[in-house]
């Protein structure tokens, strides 16, 4: 994810429909990069967490279930945030997939989500999010009405990676990259996290944590789920790097 520092904007402002244009004030989409996220957790602690070291065959059986819980994205509407009202909208290829290309060919995104390269190898990993057995939801960010970021939403523990980690039933995975330069730097990254957090423990009671997996070389990527509310909680080895374990918890405040 990108470097960020919160810097406070002019304030919440009303939430403008995505394609209804750019914001005032700038010249059309933004685009920028960032290194994904992606999620684990820590070590048992009791009778609620679940090792699910499954065969893929039952993750898949599980992924009907899964996409009823994480479809309700679409109708989880808009948050204030200190740059403004933050919406995730779900992504739909034929409107997104030129969008979400360029980011990939950020050299910034690309060094960490590797997916540069030809139309056909982004709309491939979008569809593999979509129709595959990820149990995720691709999702665009939309900040007072322009697309800004990337993010994907998942049932952390009905995904492969509950192998590597004892997972809980109904903990929440994100993944995350801004798409513009100009976002970096000035505290996007951060509240961004914390909003898309918040927004998970409320509108889906049943998760006990929300989790992310960034690289360890993403430095400003740890430091912006620092920020946001996450707490480092291991290192863990996944397919293809070294990741920080971060994980932010349900609090009273964020009980149903």
């Amino acid at each position: 994810m990108p470097p960020t520092d919160t810097t406070a904007g002019t304030g919440p402002a009303p939430a403008r429909p995505y394609g209804a244009g750019p914001r005032p004030g700038t010249t059309g989409p933004r685009h920028s990069p960032f290194g994904p996220f992606t999620t684990v957790d820590d070590a048992p602690d009791g009778e609620d967490t679940l090792d699910l070291r499954l065969p893929a065959e039952f993750l898949a059986l599980r992924t009907g279930v899964t996409a009823g819980l994480l479809g309700r994205i679409a109708t989880w509407g808009a948050v204030p945030t200190p740059a403004g009202s933050f919406q995730l909208v779900p992504v739909h290829i034929d409107r997104d997939l030129p969008l979400v290309h360029r980011w990939m060919n950020d050299p910034a995104v690309a060094a960490f989500w590797e997916l540069a390269g030809p139309p056909h190898r982004t709309e491939d990993h979008l569809r593999s999010q979509l129709h595959g057995h990820e149990c995720c939801v691709p999702c665009l960010g939309v900040l007072d009405g322009t697309p800004m970021s990337y993010w994907e939403v998942y049932r952390a523990d009905l995904d492969p990676l509950a192998r590597s980690y004892p997972a809980r039933p109904h903990d929440t995975g994100i993944h995350l990259l801004i798409g513009d330069a100009a976002d970096r730097g000035r505290g996007l990254g951060s509240a961004l996290l914390g909003a898309v957090a918040g927004l998970i423990l409320d509108r889906s009671p049943a998760c006990p944590r929300v989790v992310a997996e960034p690289d360890l070389r993403n430095t400003p990527s740890i430091a912006a789920f620092l920020s946001a509310g996450f707490r480092f909680a291991a290192e863990i080895d996944l397919p293809g790097k070294r990741a920080a374990l971060m994980i932010r918890d349900r609090v009273p405040r964020d009980a149903p």
